[in-house]
């Protein structure tokens, strides 16, 4: 087998074109996920069982479970699914590669998804010269998905082709006489040979010829199955390479699933292989451990048996296997944000009163992310590193993106809630919380106006002296003050709220955003600092006190439940 430097580059080339696929399906994802898909997803994996049918229906459908779980684990990182819901779907996934083995025994024939790529893309790539947003973010989808596929296809031709020439394998005769340990070698041999050719399918096909061959028998041959399941789940760690946390945990949730379904198996190895020989008998077929015909049929049912047996006893412990994971891929430093609710889910609760308790959980993290972004804000205005204000400059934009898309969901939650009986207090609740998303939310976008700002000021390359650090970082820190207020306010309940602190903070703001205004008319006149950095240091410090009036709106809304306000008039506004 000749394999020389340009095949390898080509191997390179095809893992590239399948990240870069996954990446940008996974970006586009994220600006087209309306309320409709979102709302199917959630529906389709609301508990473990319709999660297993529908990975069984998909992985059926594209008769591949590779793709399948790419798939799902660009849906964990576009926020589609969370954790939870695809385990499922991943369970149900290793059923659902069962069904294609079946199809291709019986049939013959198995559609490749690939063959579509390049119409595909011929249909999205001019939609992403659009004009309009929604087009172009369809069009970037259209194209991801294809690259997605077209880089898994080449990733499968660029690894050299053993299943041409199996007589490779045929030193592995030497190594079935070993007992246990022949079965632990060839499971990873399994494993092995279906992470460098990329398909179980074909991995499967080896295994057939090297039984036909007499090189190894029935019960090492379905070892050899067993790693298969093990090898399948590195395409889905390779496409979460470029995600965010969950993501990444999706994958793990994989691996962890298939690892731990071979580990019983081994277990009571012996057996089970005997128990399916013996069905296979009774069924008026020849025993595979000694009729290499027989060992097709018999190695369909072991493949098929067990990974229903594995989902039958894995799904009761879904939850446990999610903590595995999420211990394996740790969040650090807060630097990813889960892209979608995690107190509301798709229907309501049995009660208005208990489903307006958990849109209140759902504000209370809606502004713990957004007092988040401000942090990222913070950070920007005091980094010099080029690379490193790109990427927290991205991360910011990435949390405006998320913050209107999760206003949208609450307000869409709410408006269910008041389509039923509700107490006044109840009503009273429900429209101050409308009120309250709408203030957080502009309170992203002012964090967001700050960020570009900042962005202008770098692109620029626009100084300030020491003063005017100081007095940006002060007033900053102010309105950090005043969001955690906020926060406080929202956590304590929506009675009998003081709001003494919060308007101390905001009139703080006030009191020192005059004081900059004043000092820099002044300033601008004796000419201490450039037009272009005035104009600068002008903006932020005015997007700062407008940013606290969206603060201290949301307190207002809470106590306005209770009994209409009147607002003590600012001496310094």
């Amino acid at each position: 087998m000749n394999y020389g430097i340009l095949d390898f580059l080509g191997l390179v080339g095809s893992l590239g074109l399948f990240l870069f696929g996954m990446k940008m399906l996974s970006e586009s994802l994220q600006k087209v996920a309306g309320d409709r898909m979102r709302s199917i997803l959630s529906a389709m994996t609301s508990n473990r069982f319709k999660a297993i049918l529908t990975g069984v229906l998909v992985t059926a459908i594209v008769q591949s479970s590779s793709a399948t779980t790419v798939m799902i684990v660009s849906f964990v990182n576009a926020g589609l699914l969370s954790l939870m819901q695809s385990v499922g779907v991943i369970m149900g996934a290793n059923i659902g590669t069962t069904v294609t083995a079946w199809l291709i025994s019986l049939l013959g024939f198995k559609f490749n998804i690939s063959i579509l790529a390049l119409p595909l893309i011929g249909i999205g790539f001019p939609l992403i010269f659009s004009k309009r947003d929604s087009r172009r973010s369809w069009g970037e989808l259209i194209v991801g998905f294809s690259l997605l596929f077209l880089g898994l296809d080449f990733l499968k031709n660029s690894v050299p082709n053993i299943s041409q020439e199996p007589e490779i394998l045929s030193f592995l005769a030497n190594y079935t006489s070993l007992g246990f340990f022949s079965l632990i070698l060839f499971v990873g041999i399994g494993t092995l040979l279906t992470v460098g050719i990329q398909s179980s399918s074909a991995t499967m096909a080896l295994t057939l010829v090297m039984c036909n061959n007499g090189w190894i028998s029935f019960e090492l041959a379905a070892a050899m199955v067993l790693g298969e399941n093990i090898g399948t789940t590195i395409t889905a760690n390779i496409a979460a390479a470029v995600g965010n946390v969950a993501a990444k945990r999706a994958a793990r949730v994989h691996l962890l699933f298939n690892l731990i379904g071979v580990t019983w198996m081994l277990i009571v190895f012996k057996s089970y292989t005997s128990t399916i020989a013996d069905f296979v008998i009774s069924s008026g077929g020849n025993s595979p451990y000694e009729n290499p015909s027989s060992v097709p049929i018999a190695l369909s049912i072991f493949h098929s048996t067990f990974n229903v047996l594995n989902t039958l006893i894995l799904v009761w412990f879904a939850k446990y296997i999610v903590k595995i994971a999420e211990k394996l891929v740790k969040r650090v430093d807060d630097d990813e944000v889960d892209h979608r609710l995690q107190h509301i889910s798709i229907g309501l609760l049995s009660t208005s009163e208990l489903s307006l308790l958990q849109a209140k959980k759902e504000i209370i993290l809606y502004a713990k992310r957004t007092y988040r972004m401000f942090g990222f804000v913070k950070e920007l205005f005091k980094e010099t590193n080029e690379n490193n204000f790109q990427s927290t400059f991205d991360r910011i934009e990435k949390y405006e993106n998320i913050s209107d898309r999760v206003e949208v969901e609450i307000a869409t939650y709410l408006a269910q809630v008041s389509t039923h009986d509700l107490s006044e207090e109840s009503s009273r609740r429900l429209q101050a919380m409308l009120k309250i998303i709408s203030e957080i939310e502009s309170i992203s976008d002012s964090n967001y106006n700050l960020s570009r700002i900042l962005r202008r000021k770098k692109a620029g390359n626009i100084w300030f002296n020491q003063d005017v650090r100081d007095n940006i970082n002060h007033i900053l820190a102010l309105v950090e003050e005043a969001l955690l207020i906020m926060i406080e306010n929202l956590q304590q309940g929506y009675s009998n709220i003081n709001l003494g602190p919060a308007y101390e903070a905001e009139e703080k703001i006030n009191q020192f955003r005059n004081k900059l205004r004043d000092e820099h008319i002044n300033n601008v006149e004796a000419s201490k600092y450039k037009y272009q950095a005035g104009v600068i240091y002008n903006d932020l410090f005015s997007e700062a006190e407008q940013l606290a009036d969206y603060i201290i709106n949301v307190s207002e809304s809470i106590a306005e439940i209770n009994k209409p306000l009147n607002k003590p008039a600012s001496k310094t506004e």
